[in-house]
């Protein structure tokens, strides 16, 4: 069967059945790095191409679009093919994460056995992906210095970024690190083929004017995952727990660092990816996440899609005013002996819908995990709230000495939410 002819029948195919054409059909799309002066720009199809992206391994690529965004990035190569052609659809592209083992998980650098079997897994992917016009760029590796000793990783991520460009010319090559100047530093001696680097930033997101005027002066850069203050850097409570942004106040912080951080240095910078365009756990499941665990948008989805099309969507998530445990909010420490306590929240909804609450309490997450590795949900406590669907309500203090906190959700009935959380400790009782 001719190529035309198996063209013709997936297009009859899309318009009898409803089945779309193969976005691959199409073939490679060029991308390049050019420098124009003392700026850069990543072309696609000759066109400049500034990247509005989200990340997000479950990521509705439907939504993103609808947002205003244009790409979405992987951490790994599973479901690759149905993932690219999910972003076609959308008209989306994919900044594709390829399977570089950390150290932390047990990856010797020092071994060739290991290093060829990781090489044949990757090179086997860029060969099967690198033809689909929905591809973006290669990612190679992620957060690799985290928990780093041998620095033999980042001289393989040159040598696969080598290999890579001999099987595609058509695709540029980065690789992800963590804030920092020395391994951004370490990055740019020892990984020179890759195209540009990425950083990943939170809270070091104020930094970024000194990455491009001093540590990647005269390079191009992206930045691959940026979104609230991470945890690791917030504010804690005395028992060490941190302190979350409620979800009004995070969609502040999206939309500030957008337009105060990236978008000046859109000369240099090729473009970003917001992070998270999905819902993970994360110490709590509302801490990086841009939807709820029940599909909920929030005020940050708002944000980005006024960041990337200067309009709000015609109906908004709603805002948290403030929320309260014992008349005290998430800044405040807050110890409680045995006994009933207030909880109140309140909100508003720009749009007038009637709103709807929900309270719940989970123990304390107790995880150490680095990098945004697997953490296991964490199930509510139960029979603590007298009325959980009451926006001002009561709670009995848990049982058991130790750190819980306290969350809240608001629903507007349009499928957008609010949240906050209130970190409590619970006194050893006598």
């Amino acid at each position: 069967m001719t190529c035309l002819r198996r063209q013709a029948l997936r297009f009859a195919a899309a318009l009898l059945f409803g089945i779309p054409a193969m976005a691959s059909d199409r073939g490679p799309i060029r991308v390049e790095v050019v420098r124009d002066g003392a700026a850069f720009q990543l072309l696609r199809d000759g066109e400049r191409y500034v990247v509005k992206g989200a990340g997000g391994a479950e990521a509705d690529y439907a939504s993103v679009a609808a947002h205003g965004g244009n790409s979405v990035r992987t951490w790994g190569i599973e479901d690759a093919v149905a993932r690219l052609d999910a972003a076609a659809r959308h008209g989306l592209t994919v900044a594709m994460g390829l399977p570089v083992a950390a150290e932390r998980f047990g990856m010797d650098y020092g071994d060739p056995a290991a290093i060829a079997l990781q090489r044949r897994e990757i090179l086997t992917a860029v060969q099967r992906l690198k033809d689909h016009p929905a591809l973006l760029v290669w990612i190679v590796g992620n957060e690799l210095n985290l928990g780093m000793t041998d620095t033999r990783v980042f001289d393989e991520v040159n040598a696969l970024s080598q290999m890579i460009h001999g099987i595609d010319p058509n695709h540029p090559t980065t690789t992800a690190i963590t804030a920092g100047r020395e391994p951004l530093q370490m990055v740019l001696e020892r990984a020179p083929d890759l195209d540009f680097v990425s950083i990943q930033l939170y809270g070091a997101m104020a930094l970024l004017p000194r990455y491009a005027r001093e540590w990647l002066a005269g390079r191009p850069f992206m930045v691959t995952e940026w979104g609230p203050v991470g945890h690791w850097e917030s504010a804690r409570t005395p028992w060490g727990a941190p302190i979350e942004m409620d979800s009004s106040t995070k969609a502040k912080h999206y939309l500030a660092n957008y337009r105060q951080l990236i978008e000046p240095h859109l000369d240099q910078c090729l473009g970003s990816y917001v992070f998270l365009w999905g819902q993970k756990q994360e110490r709590t499941p509302t801490w990086y996440s841009m939807f709820t665990t029940t599909g909920e948008s929030t005020a940050a989805t708002d944000a980005m899609r006024m960041a990337w099309t200067g309009e709000w969507p015609a109906n908004r998530a709603p805002a948290v005013i403030a929320a309260l445990l014992d008349d005290r909010d998430a800044s405040q420490e807050i110890s409680l002996d045995a006994g009933t306590y207030r909880v109140a929240v309140s909100a508003k909804d720009a749009d007038g819908d009637s709103l709807s609450y929900q309270w719940s309490v989970k123990p304390e997450s107790r995880a150490t995990q680095e990098g945004g590795d697997y953490e296991a949900p964490i199930s509510d406590l139960v029979g603590l709230i007298e009325d959980p669907s009451s926006p001002e309500t009561t709670m009995v203090a848990p049982v058991e000495a130790g750190a819980y906190r306290l969350f809240v959700y608001v629903y507007d009935g349009k499928g957008h939410a609010a949240h906050a959380n209130i970190p409590f400790l619970v006194a050893e009782r006598p």
